[in-house]
């Protein structure tokens, strides 16, 4: 069953001038997480922004969890929680008093608006620092804070906009931690990222859009397969790259990148093993003496740039 359906949606600013979505289509599988995949400028923010009901499309249509999000918003709400790239947290309050803040607005009941906030900050770890301002905390704090406010209500469907922007490594590893107790309780994600690696490492499937355009989808392995597998890459001095280039394009057959400064040239190969070892018979008879050699699967930097032409931390 799919929790959310968009459809050919479309989205202009400045009187059409600018397209930030140009008939993008996606859904969501019970259950799943679907990451959106893109640059800054690309479209995902506002495509969360649609299905949270908190923007109306131009033209297109989407529902969340069978519910249209234009025709009945409010009903849309009811089964969701969001949480944006900004912690949107009140900083002269405490975490506790915010929680409980957000389940009264919510209805529950001043009781169980402070069951359920000494409840998700215990989940979060966020017990010590609770009757602490929210000024105090640090970035990753923050953010599991405000998590914690998008399911006050346990939401069955829970949008996260790129909710580990910010954070240093090690809080982007407790988010993920976070993410992955969501879904295994039966939440369904969808989590937009400018993060290759947070896609590959959270995501049921991949859906990459730039441009206001969905131009791929599928699985991470789905998807580095179809960059071409393997890639035959070797380091060399910088006086080698030439030689080096020359080589690894005849064995691969395909035009090599060179790296001027990591030293580094790739190529894709359809024989890894093979390649590899032709590669080295061929450095050998050259007396070329490559610092490292070896055969890489793609990442998904590598499927970034082969669909779009540009890095993915690069901006419209």
């Amino acid at each position: 069953m799919k929790s959310v359906i968009a459809e050919n949606l479309v989205k202009t600013y400045r009187k059409g001038e600018v397209k930030a979505l140009d008939g993008l289509s996606l859904d969501v599988e019970e259950g799943t997480v679907l990451s959106v995949l893109g640059p800054n400028g690309a479209g995902k923010t506002t495509t969360v922004r649609i299905l949270a009901t908190l923007l109306s499309p131009d033209s297109g249509h989407a529902t969340v969890g069978g519910i249209d999000v234009v025709k009945h918003p409010d009903k849309v709400r009811e089964i969701i929680g969001l949480s944006g790239q900004y912690a949107a947290v009140d900083e002269t309050l405490t975490g506790w008093d915010n929680l409980v803040m957000f389940g009264q607005l919510y209805h529950l009941g001043k009781k169980a608006s402070i069951a359920r906030a000494d409840e998700l900050l215990e989940r979060f770890s966020l017990t010590d620092s609770a009757k602490r301002p929210i000024k105090t905390y640090s970035g990753g704090m923050r953010r599991r804070l405000d998590l914690a406010a998008a399911i006050i209500v346990k939401p069955k469907i829970l949008f996260l906009d790129e909710p580990t922007t910010g954070l240093d490594p090690r809080g982007r590893q407790e988010m993920w931690g976070v993410i992955k107790e969501l879904v295994e309780g039966g939440v369904t994600l969808l989590l937009t990222t400018q993060y290759l690696e947070e896609a590959d490492h959270l995501a049921d499937e991949i859906v990459v859009i730039d441009h206001g355009k969905v131009i791929a989808r599928g699985t991470s392995d789905v998807l580095k397969k179809d960059v071409g597998g393997e890639r035959l890459e070797v380091i060399v001095e910088a006086n080698q790259l030439k030689l080096a280039s020359e080589i690894i394009t005849r064995i691969s057959g395909t035009a090599a990148h060179v790296d001027e400064g990591m030293r580094s040239v790739s190529a894709p190969v359809k024989n890894g093993t093979k390649s590899l070892m032709d590669a080295l018979r061929e450095f050998d008879d050259a007396k070329l003496h490559p610092l490292d050699i070896g055969l890489k699967r793609p990442s998904l930097d590598d499927v970034f740039l082969a669909l779009t032409g540009h890095a993915a931390e690069e901006t419209k």
